[in-house]
């Protein structure tokens, strides 16, 4: 027998195991209107009335929804009522531009755009068939209580959601996950990271990243209980690990950053000691930080590396019993790596040193893009565009082979960035790298060559990008060349350019 996977199965049995539990408790405090504290029968009737409302607006099977919203019930509640009932959900980063957005909106040919009133009005300009801002009045109209929903055929190995990643182009790229990709790499994390009933998961990380890593679905299927948090801030966290009784929690090392600064102006003992973990991913932390959270926090620290591609989970770490006796020093250099690959997963190293995925949970494809998708799809293996090492069975990310830089848990298109730094008139030359920060990781630096007899500051260049594109985007500083580094063929060595911030370290990434 063989029945096919679909992200339903997650909220079908907590409705049924754990109907009556509190599933979700939203951010109380946000531009819309909170739901409060939501039973996992009232989300999987909000689902169904969702999909009743797409039916009543002509929404077909497989037609695309985009919502563009920081972290609510209303966004997690869409992972089902879009997804789980036939359409295709597009969960767009809130902090694009309008152009950005907009771009999203018509590449995906979403049908349906649900915008947060926080980004409303800058967003006013981007255009849909059906466009509404998050609130009452779009609850009004978008669920329907009265009917129910149209029941379609959904095949594993249709597309649930399109997430939109920067990479090596321009523009960023749809990541077509099916239903058979979100259910497998929920498996996983829930197995892997011993996730059950009784945990208290904290939405740190943001639910349009990969689908928060698949834990909104992993975790509603076990019935642990759901705590929204709309904006990190380090003292917020604490104060809801400690009000909740979180227990799981995830972030890039920003994040961590951000709350072992709080916890050291915190009055009394930290809360979650001895009862909290909390996966990183985007980069691994120094060795430090690792000890940091065990010692001043008491939490446990686990890893993984993954990418948008790969649902994202690739590889996992977490401390093993072989460790346990090892000083802490020598067991955060174990944490640090990327980990060993997940159940499933097949991992190795090119000659070209470049790591290679091949795996259920990597992705149909890139949305309407055919050669993008044969590019990095080769021989039946993922191509990641990272540089790593395997010892043992497990990965080491050394260096990005491909252009983007990982700012605080986020992707940068370098390409993206120097194609809006050319539309100054000054810009002669660009070229756009990533440079070591203590708080985000790696920021952006651009380095421009003026046209000849042009005038242009540091300043004035950084607006001109914060102008066009996600701040996280723009450069945080701008270095003026006389001329950049090029082979004979013309092509810029950005590898030489990067060198002199990276000197002395071991690894290229941050």
């Amino acid at each position: 027998m063989q029945i096919p996977l679909s992200v339903m199965d997650f909220l079908d049995r907590a409705e049924l195991v754990y109907g009556d539990r509190v599933g979700i408790v939203d951010e109380p405090v946000q531009p819309a209107e909170s739901w409060g504290e939501l039973s996992y029968r009232r989300v999987a009737g909000l689902a169904r009335a969702q999909a009743a409302g797409l039916d009543r607006l002509g929404v077909g099977p497989g037609e695309r929804v985009a919502i563009v919203s920081h972290n609510s019930a209303r966004l997690m509640t869409s992972l089902y009522g879009v997804s789980g009932h036939g359409r295709v959900l597009v969960p767009v980063n809130f902090r694009l531009k309008a152009e950005e957005v907009s771009y999203i909106v018509e590449q995906s040919g979403a049908s349906v755009l649900l915008v947060d009133p926080e980004v409303a009005e800058p967003l006013a300009g981007v255009v849909a068939k059906h466009k509404f801002v998050i609130g009452p009045e779009s609850d009004a109209l978008l669920y329907d209580f009265d009917h129910a929903p149209r029941r379609y055929e959904i095949g594993e190995n249709d597309t649930a959601t399109i997430n939109y990643t920067s990479g090596t182009t321009a523009r960023p790229k749809g990541v077509q996950l099916t239903h058979r990709n979100i259910w497998l790499n929920a498996v996983l994390m829930g197995l892997h990271f011993g996730a059950g009933d009784r945990d208290v998961y904290l939405h740190t990380l943001p639910m349009f990243h990969a689908n928060g890593w698949g834990l909104p679905f992993a975790l509603t299927g076990l019935g642990a209980q759901h705590i929204v948090l709309r904006k990190v801030d380090g003292a917020e966290i604490l104060r809801r690990v400690e009000r909740h009784g979180v227990t799981f929690l995830c972030g890039a090392p920003a994040v961590i950053q951000m709350v072992l600064d709080a916890a050291a102006d915190w009055d009394g003992p930290v809360p979650g000691r001895d009862k909290v973990r909390i996966i990183v991913a985007g980069a691994p932390p120094p060795t430090s930080v690792v000890q940091r959270i065990e010692a001043e926090l008491g939490w446990e620290f686990m890893q993984i590396y993954g990418l948008t591609e790969t649902s994202p989970v690739v590889t996992v770490n977490r401390t093993r019993h072989e460790w346990d006796g090892l000083p802490a020093a020598e067991r955060a250099e174990k944490l640090v790596q990327a980990g060993a690959p997940a159940i499933g997963n097949q991992v190795r190293v090119d000659d070209q040193g470049e790591v290679l995925v091949r795996s259920n949970v990597v992705l149909d494809g890139y949305w309407q893009q055919p050669q993008e998708t044969s590019d990095a799809i080769r021989d039946g293996w993922f191509h990641t565009g990272d540089g790593g090492t395997l010892t043992d069975g497990y990965l080491t990310i050394s260096d990005r082979k491909k252009d983007v830089i990982i700012s605080g848990g986020e992707n940068v298109s370098s390409i993206e960035v120097e194609d809006c730094l050319y539309d100054h008139p000054a810009v002669g030359e660009v070229a756009v790298i990533g440079v070591p920060d203590e708080k985000w990781g790696e920021t952006v630096k651009a380095l421009v060559v003026l046209k000849p007899g042009a005038d242009a500051g540091e300043a004035e260049l950084i607006a001109h990008c914060k102008q066009r594109l996600a701040g996280y985007k723009s450069p945080t500083s701008v270095e003026f060349r006389d001329a950049l580094p090029r082979t004979t063929t013309g092509k810029l060595q950005k590898f030489r350019l990067r060198e002199p911030y990276w000197a002395n370290r071991d690894r290229k990434v941050n």
